[in-house]
């Protein structure tokens, strides 16, 4: 099938400059049967199950944020919707470790679409407080009382601003997670780093990449 895509500039649709939407929600019953698998993928198993903290399509079916962009090659997309989904549901991070992360990585690109996603997650099913989510949002380090936790964000930021742990701080983190929490958790960053790049390629999000400094 076709995908619509706008051929005129797309920052003429904004006031202030900033990219416009390119790719157009596919509506499900224009789906063929790879992408329809795609889609079946993404609004059920584990996405499905329990209270939904945000919602995957909007109010005629067609998926939200950076899903509908899976649907262009069913085959890379469905890769890519199961490795998130083992990164929510089967890691052995705690809740609030891999939503604080989350949100970090929606800071550091300024993600609306993962930011507004995953505050919702953090407020209903992993308890971050409002004022964790504040520090979050600003790049800083909330005040928190949990070791692991700490070690795990001090990570995520090392790995937004320089793409690798030093010897110290990758010691940090395996004392703190273990070594498959480490790679677990670089997994989330490039795997949420990858989502926040396609939301700005293709949604128009965000202007620039915030250098994150979180206070120590």
């Amino acid at each position: 099938m076709e995908v619509s895509i706008r051929t005129h500039p797309p920052w003429d649709d904004e006031e202030d400059g900033k990219m416009g939407v390119r790719l157009v929600g596919l509506l499900p019953a224009d789906l063929d049967e790879e992408q329809a698998e795609v889609y079946r993928a993404i609004t059920g198993g584990a996405r499905a199950s329990g209270p939904r903290a945000f919602p995957l399509t909007d109010e005629e079916g067609r998926l939200r944020g950076p899903f509908n962009a899976m649907l262009l090659s069913p085959p890379v997309g469905f890769a890519a919707q199961a490795l998130g989904a083992a990164v929510r549901y089967n890691s052995s991070l705690k809740a609030r470790t891999r939503e604080m992360a989350i949100l970090a990585v929606a800071a550091h690109f300024d993600s609306a679409f993962e930011r507004e996603a995953h505050e919702a997650v953090g407020r209903t099913s992993a308890g971050l407080a409002e004022s964790e989510m504040t520090a979050l949002r600003a790049g800083r380090m909330p005040e928190l009382t949990e070791p692991a936790e700490r070690a795990a964000l001090r990570a995520t930021k090392a790995l937004l601003r320089h793409g690798t742990l030093s010897d110290d701080e990758y010691a940090d983190a395996v004392a703190a997670i273990g070594e498959r929490g480490v790679f677990e958790l670089t997994t989330l960053v490039g795997y949420y780093s990858m989502l926040a790049l396609q939301l700005r390629v293709f949604l128009g999000e965000g202007t620039s990449i915030r250098n994150s400094k979180f206070t120590q």
